[in-house]
């Protein structure tokens, strides 16, 4: 436990970076997924799959790059789309045509490559594009209350009265109590948070915390599948308590995504 809480320290520098948004939340994002995706590539190593890191890091400059000229010229996500579909080609043809050049002919090198870019770097990036939202900076606070208080109550209920293993063959101490404590957690913090901060999103921030806690231990889930594969226990050890970056952030890389869209489609479309 007092690792865990040291650890949380340690994050509370970030929390500047959030405050100030803009760019130095992005370079804050992209030193996070870059460090992040090299972990991944570390963990597929282990097993013989080859992740190119160089290629991987350079998608992911060129997406950071187009953001950058967003944040700078302060138009709206829609006036990118065509540069975000280009990007996403860039992306598969390059994790494609990687497989031409894998000397041990290991179809795997190329598409993991692909993967490292488009769930670790695109989905972290997501952070930008909420901040870059008409109240982004409190939405993305919102986003890290849904991840992190899933995380929390799930611990702290499971501990106290978890019994029912929830996926045993992927993570052996997650139970079925836990993960429903985390949902309530979850909503009851996105709600009282809408209830200070956004009082007339009450019910968007309560529903957020509901959608984002299903795929905050979602995200769990999915990185500790790759570590089984991998036959790793963390994918590092940056963080005491925690392991890697990657360990910390598993179940945010898929909240963001969720409340992005959940804006832009749902508040944006009907409030």
């Amino acid at each position: 436990m007092k690792k865990r809480v040291g650890s949380a320290l340690l994050l509370v520098p970030l929390t500047i970076f959030i405050f100030l948004g803009g760019m130095p939340l992005l370079l804050m994002a992209f030193v996070i997924g870059a460090m992040a995706m090299a972990e991944f590539a570390d963990g597929f190593a282990k097993i013989g799959v080859k992740t190119y890191k160089a290629v991987g890091w350079a998608c992911l400059a060129l997406l950071y790059i187009i953001y950058a000229h967003m944040i700078r010229t302060g138009l709206p996500v829609a006036d990118y789309q065509h540069y975000m579909l280009f990007w996403v080609f860039v992306v598969v043809a390059a994790g494609l045509l990687l497989m031409l050049f894998t000397k041990d002919q290991n179809i795997s090198n190329g598409p993991v490559t692909m993967l490292s870019v488009l769930y670790i770097g695109f989905f972290s990036s997501h952070v930008v594009l909420i901040d870059h939202l008409e109240q982004g900076a409190i939405l993305v606070w919102l986003a890290l209350l849904t991840a992190f208080g899933t995380d929390i109550f799930a611990y702290l209920i499971g501990i106290r009265f978890g019994k029912r293993k929830l996926c045993p063959a992927l993570s052996p101490k997650k139970t079925v109590e836990g993960a429903l404590g985390g949902l309530a957690g979850s909503i009851l913090l996105c709600t009282i948070f809408g209830w200070v901060i956004l009082p007339e999103l009450i019910l968007h921030c309560a529903l957020i915390g509901l959608i984002g806690s299903i795929f905050a231990q979602m995200g769990d889930l999915v990185a500790s599948a790759f570590k089984r594969k991998m036959g790793i226990k963390d994918y590092g050890n940056l963080i005491p308590g925690h392991g890697g970056i990657l360990d910390r952030f598993d179940s945010i890389l898929f909240t963001l995504p969720v409340v992005y869209y959940y804006t832009t489609l749902i508040i944006y479309n009907y409030s």
